[in-house]
């Protein structure tokens, strides 16, 4: 851009800032008419007034490339993002009144979509939705018209009916790699885990908090694919599942909505709370002309269900769910990224909000690189959930009749002796701790025990 151009550019500004007068908060246009990378900033002119954006306010602005991660090209000089003549979004910070400049933030349009819902648990009151970035542009909504591919932030669902077929937290299944041929259809499929590895001898608890697909695929497999979509269905879940082994990874299509139902049964110990949107209607008399009232539905143990919310606490603690431990509050959940990043989830809850968020695009294409679920969705359910319980005590997941603790050794999941390295208290139900000790470290592992363990 010329300057005569820049100057009949700000007298476009100039005529929009009289409508709308320059504020804190604000978002305008500017034009940049200096950029300094021994400084490290950039100069703007949004009209009359001038402000500078610093160079570590700018870093993200990186080209975009979904075939490289963000980690990979990092922004060191101004002049790699902008130059002078361009034509840019900004947000006033703040003016300093000694120079007269303000302080700016480099904004720019997103072209992806995100969603968000939030439910009271013991109520079902819908405290917030969000279907899509701009409701003028599309009102399309997201958090319950879209079905999308939950990836991992399916596998509660799977290890919650596994609890109900035998499986406890300390149960050990093999890690190792599993190959599934179809002779009619000349297809083989070979499930891998995210980086490409695999892992051995690994507790039911560890495979959740990794997320370790290959162990997933075993668990259905031995459960049974027809008893995991009933098991969806009283979660909540309504819409078309897949019939084959592939719905562990999350394959099946699912709206947020039906997610977050699915994890509020966990949350409200069993129950299924159907969703209310509209609390009462009343005219302008006040008379109440229509009052929805709380429906809940028994659907799980009150032991599943907690020992899920232990299970999904440990995502958090020690697994792909480690950024919302910002919260500093008893906090489960679990991400969720689907297959070339076209989708990234995040799922959780504390004793009284259950939220959901995803990101992604409407036309499917991939986030990026390392943009999954922990990366692109959590960041956003943290900020939420930070201000909605800003005011609120902080309470804990209570433990109910017929869960009972026991200390575990953490590499067998059977009861320690002297020798075990490490040690930890795991939960059961009642009658599911193991009675079997761990054995000494140059005892021979049967040949058939072993096999029992890779399912």
């Amino acid at each position: 851009m010329r300057k005569e151009e820049i100057e009949a550019f700000s007298k476009e500004i100039i005529a929009k800032a009289l409508e709308e007068p320059l504020e804190a908060g604000s978002i305008s246009e500017g034009v940049v008419i200096k950029v300094d990378d021994k400084k490290g900033e950039v100069l703007v002119r949004m009209g009359r007034p001038k402000g500078v954006i610093k160079i570590d306010t700018m870093r993200w602005a990186r080209k975009p490339n979904p075939a490289v991660a963000f980690y990979s090209v990092k922004v060191k000089r101004p002049s790699q993002v902008l130059k002078t003549g361009d034509v840019i979004q900004v947000k006033a910070v703040a003016k300093d009144e000694k120079t007269g400049l303000w302080d700016l933030m480099l904004e720019q349009k997103p072209i992806a979509e995100s969603a968000l819902l939030c439910i009271a648990g013991e109520t079902g009151h819908v405290k917030v939705m969000v279907g899509g970035r701009d409701f003028m542009e599309s009102q399309f909504n997201r958090a319950v018209q879209s079905r999308r591919q939950p990836g991992s932030a399916f596998k509660p669902v799977i290890y919650a009916a596994a609890l109900d077929k035998g499986y406890t937290p300390a149960t050990m299944i093999i890690d190792s790699p599993i190959v599934f041929k179809d002779e009619q259809m000349d297809f083989t499929w070979k499930p891998k885990n995210y980086g490409k590895k695999f892992y051995g001898p690994t507790l039911l608890r560890q495979a959740l908090a990794k997320s370790r697909n290959v162990i997933t695929i075993k668990i259905l497999q031995d459960i049974g694919v027809d008893y995991c979509i009933e098991y969806a269905r009283r979660l909540g879940i309504t819409s078309k599942i897949n019939q084959d082994l592939s719905i562990g990874l999350g394959s099946s299509g699912v709206s947020l909505l039906e997610m977050v139902n699915a994890y509020s049964v966990f949350a409200n110990k069993g129950y299924l709370v159907q969703p209310v949107f509209i609390i009462k209607i009343v005219d302008r008399d006040g008379n109440i002309l229509e009052e929805s009232a709380t429906v809940r539905e028994k659907v799980l143990g009150k032991d599943t269900a907690y020992i899920m919310t232990n299970l999904l606490e440990g995502v958090v603690q020690n697994g792909t769910g480690r950024r919302v431990k910002a919260l500093k509050r008893p906090v489960a959940g679990k991400t969720g990224t689907s297959n070339d990043l076209y989708d990234a989830w995040f799922i959780g809850y504390t004793p009284r909000f259950i939220t959901g968020v995803w990101v992604g695009f409407d036309e499917e294409a991939s986030l990026g690189r390392a943009e999954q679920g922990a990366r692109t969705a959590s960041p956003i359910w943290l900020g939420f959930m930070k201000n909605i319980l800003k005011d609120k005590s902080v309470k804990v997941f209570q433990v109910p009749e017929g869960v009972v603790f026991a200390k575990i050794d953490a590499e067998t999941g059977l009861l320690p002796i002297p020798e075990s390295k490490e040690t930890i208290f795991e939960c059961f139900k009642e009658g599911t701790v193991p009675t079997e000790y761990t054995k000494k470290p140059d005892t021979v592992t049967e040949a058939s025990d072993f096999y029992k363990l890779d399912m």
